[in-house]
């Protein structure tokens, strides 16, 4: 059976953007299983419900898990494993000394142990750090050397140790949910009568999932437009 396991990023961003319904038929077009971890469930059901602000986007969450749409995967291997992945991506990076830089969540880890676990097709994360980590550690360097300015090393024992644990895992973001849904026809729905109706359709939701915390660039999003212009 497919999979693609959900960090908390992807979720918040279809949700502010009223887009959490795409889910449904995003996964019956994959014909596979979306999951979220114990942990994820814990950062966008369990706490916001204890809030005001962000309470109805945790009872549509909520509502999701309940149809099924998205359930829950937890079990001894995530749970022994994810505090290791945690300790050791934390512990890769160094800045100041001996003052090693906490750069990722137990959420993510939490993603990335059940994907192991499960041999996952895919994780949806937005969070740029974990997902270069995964695929291009040396940028997560060059962004730190950058941010911080200052000379930054790197744990190589850990990088490895890291890289070895999430080999083989593929990640999307919220942006390639959209695309896909915008490709699919899912979208029509919003189409207007105003000129260029497709094209401020598909540029309205990619900017809509950035500005809510899609770490993708200007550029990309100018190369997906033209890429569905074609």
């Amino acid at each position: 059976m497919k999979s693609l396991i959900f960090d908390a990023g992807p979720i918040i961003s279809l949700a502010t953007n009223n887009l959490l319904w795409i889910l449904e038929p995003l996964k019956n077009k994959f014909n596979g299983k979306f999951y979220i971890t114990g942990a994820v469930r814990k950062e966008i059901v369990d706490r916001p419900l204890e809030t005001k602000k962000f309470k109805f986007e945790a009872i549509q969450v909520e509502k999701l898990v309940e149809s099924g749409v998205l359930e829950i995967i937890d079990n001894p291997y995530i749970a022994e494993n994810t505090p290791k992945l945690l300790n050791t991506a934390n512990q890769i990076f160094r800045a100041y000394g001996d003052y090693y830089m906490r750069i990722v969540h137990f959420a993510e880890m939490s993603v990335i142990a059940a994907a192991v676990n499960i041999n996952a097709d895919a994780i949806a994360i937005d969070e740029k750090t974990t997902r270069f980590l995964i695929e291009n550690p040396r940028r997560v360097l060059e962004i730190l050397r950058k941010t911080l300015h200052s000379p930054v090393s790197i744990n190589e024992n850990n990088l490895k140790a890291f890289n070895n644990s999430a080999r083989g895992i593929k990640a999307i973001r919220s942006v390639e949910l959209v695309t896909v849904a915008y490709e699919l026809g899912f979208l029509d729905r919003y189409l207007t009568n105003i000129p260029n109706a497709r094209e401020n359709l598909l540029e309205s939701v990619l900017w809509g999932v950035k500005l809510n915390g899609c770490a993708v660039s200007k550029d990309e999003i100018e190369q997906i437009m033209r890429i569905e212009a074609k």
